[in-house]
C-alpha cells in the first residue's frame, strides 16, 4: 500500500472542522485531537498510520464516545485493540485530482439547485418543488484543496443520482483544487463513477455508551 502522507490526512481533518465547525484539530503527539463536543461522539483522535502511539491510546482509554480513527484496513486495527473498542462500518478516503466525470443523468425540473456561501464554506442544495431539502453537501477549501463533506440526500428521493448533481456543483464552486473526502462503502460506488479514487482504507473504533 502507498505510504499514506499525514498532510493529507492532516488537511482532510482541518476541513471537516471547518465543515462541522467545531474547534480546530490540535496535535497530540502522532495523532491530530479534535473535541467535537457531540453526546455521542465527545472526542476523536486521527492517526495517520497505526503505530505504537495509537495502541498505547487504545490501551489508556476507557471512557465510552471517544473515537480512535486511522488510515489502515479494519483487520489491522484489530489487532491493537482491547476486546472493549467497537470497529465502526468501513470508511474510505478518496482523493480527487482532475475534474470530475459529469454525471450520466439530467437533473428533473423537479428541483433546483440553490448554492450558498459563508465563511469558507459553500453549501449546494437540491430543492424540491415545495421548497423541502431533497440533497445537500459542503466543502470547504484548505490550502490547495477542497475538502468535501456531509453530501447527504434525503430517503424519499435516493436513488435518483441527486448526489452527483451536489457534488459538481461544490467542484463548481471550489475550482480546480485537489478533492479529498471520506467516503462510506455506498458513497465510494459513488464517488468511484465520479472519478474519485481510493487513497486509504480508514477506520473508526469507539468504546460505546
Amino acid at each position: 500500500m502507498t505510504a499514506i502522507d499525514p498532510h493529507i490526512v492532516e488537511t482532510w481533518v482541518r476541513g471537516w472542522t471547518l465543515a462541522r465547525e467545531t474547534p480546530p484539530p490540535t496535535r497530540y503527539r502522532n495523532a491530530l485531537r479534535v473535541y467535537v463536543g457531540w453526546p455521542r461522539q465527545m472526542v476523536r483522535y486521527v492517526f495517520p498510520s497505526l503505530d505504537r502511539e495509537f495502541h498505547f491510546l487504545a490501551e489508556a482509554i476507557v471512557e465510552p464516545w471517544i473515537f480512535l480513527k486511522v488510515c489502515a484496513p479494519p483487520d489491522a486495527v484489530r489487532e491493537y485493540l482491547p476486546d472493549r473498542w467497537v470497529i465502526q462500518p468501513a470508511g474510505f478516503m478518496m482523493r480527487c485530482h482532475g475534474k470530475m466525470i459529469r454525471p450520466a443523468k439530467k437533473m428533473t425540473e423537479e428541483y433546483t439547485l440553490e448554492c450558498m456561501q459563508e465563511d469558507n464554506i459553500t453549501t449546494a442544495r437540491l430543492l424540491t418543488t415545495g421548497k423541502e431539502v431533497a440533497a445537500i453537501g459542503r466543502v470547504v477549501q484548505v490550502d490547495s484543496f477542497a475538502v468535501y463533506d456531509r453530501i447527504e440526500t434525503h430517503p424519499d428521493h435516493r436513488r435518483r443520482g441527486l448526489a452527483s448533481f451536489i457534488m459538481k456543483a461544490l467542484e463548481n464552486a471550489a475550482g480546480k483544487q485537489e478533492g479529498l473526502l471520506v467516503a462510506t462503502g455506498e458513497g465510494r460506488s459513488l464517488y468511484e463513477t465520479l472519478g474519485w479514487r481510493l487513497y486509504t482504507p480508514y477506520t473508526s473504533v469507539v468504546i460505546p455508551g
